[in-house]
């Protein structure tokens, strides 16, 4: 996108500086999962049905397209 200076002369936005991963990690204070327990969480499924529906709905979908 461009836009045009007072002078009629397209300009042409400023390119941010390109920030490595790593960087923004660092900014956002991210750290690597170091085990799956680091991502356990209590409450995310309100019941076992309702776990036990995700976990068939994923089986289903990951197996969809290998016929």
């Amino acid at each position: 996108m461009t836009t045009e200076s007072a002078d009629g002369t397209p300009r042409v936005p400023r390119r941010r500086p390109r920030v490595s991963v790593e960087e923004l990690a660092r900014r956002k204070g991210v750290r690597p999962v170091e085990s799956v327990s680091d991502m356990a969480q209590e409450g995310v499924f309100d019941s076992d049905e309702e776990l036990e529906e995700f976990i068939a709905y994923t089986y289903a979908n990951r197996r969809a397209d290998l016929a």
